[in-house]
């Protein structure tokens, strides 16, 4: 079992390695986005230790932050 978050890409740099950085609320971390070809800025992806393993549309990213939410409690 593994546990992926969505986060929003922000940039994305072509290259050797095609890496990206990606938007976690008002955190941003480098990604590998080698498996995604299809990202885009703009886009929500699954991460999962370190690299994004899926691209989402935004209704289910926003499902995802709707638990969290919950799950934190008030």
């Amino acid at each position: 079992m593994c546990l992926g978050i969505p986060g929003k890409v922000v940039d994305v740099e072509e290259g050797p390695l095609r890496l990206g950085r990606v938007a976690f609320g008002d955190v941003v971390k480098e990604v590998c986005l080698a498996f995604v070809p299809a990202a885009r800025p703009g886009d929500y992806v699954v991460v999962h230790a370190g690299s994004a393993i899926e691209v989402i549309d935004e209704e289910k990213a926003l499902r995802v932050f709707e638990a969290f939410r919950i799950m934190e409690g008030p």
